[in-house]
């Protein structure tokens, strides 16, 4: 077997997603945020917590999706990549959006781990984009919002 010449271009894609480097953590980000604070909207923002976080959800599955499925349908734009209330119905949706969000950028980060990946084809059932180009705008995105998250928990912490 011969050696992945973008190895280090994987290691580098898989840390952007995942490593608190130069960005947020979403793991450490998403533990234990407050119960309390998931549906509050301080003065001025536009989105509480829960809106964010299904926010990003929604955005990476269909970016995952989108990566790897042909038959994968985007949902509308903007109304499907937002949620309809502003706080969860209850804790276990709240944890169930985390545990999916985590899911899925597990599974992108195993995308683009894995050799068997062309991150520079244009994806057949696209319009020129790559994985490469999905993997750099998830990494964009989801830092964008994590930082607001953090943000938004930290105005609410001080009420």
């Amino acid at each position: 077997m011969k050696p992945d010449p973008n190895h280090s271009l994987r290691k580098h894609l898989a840390n952007l997603l995942e490593k608190a480097e130069a960005h947020a953590d979403a793991r450490a980000t998403l533990k234990d945020f407050p119960a309390a604070l998931r549906g509050q909207k301080p003065k001025g923002s536009p989105h509480t917590p829960w809106q964010l976080l299904e926010h990003m959800r929604l955005a990476q599955w269909d970016i995952l999706k989108f990566s790897v499925d042909a038959a994968h349908v985007s949902p509308k734009f903007p109304e499907g990549y937002w949620p309809q209330h502003g706080s969860p119905a209850d804790a276990a949706a709240w944890n169930q959006s985390v545990k999916q969000f985590l899911a899925d950028l597990d599974a992108m980060k195993s995308l683009v781990s894995d050799p068997a990946t062309d991150l520079f084809a244009p994806i057949p059932h696209g319009d020129g984009q790559a994985i490469l180009r999905e993997a750099l705008l998830l990494a964009d995105h989801n830092s964008y919002h994590l930082g607001q998250l953090i943000f938004l928990r930290r105005i609410l912490e001080e009420k």
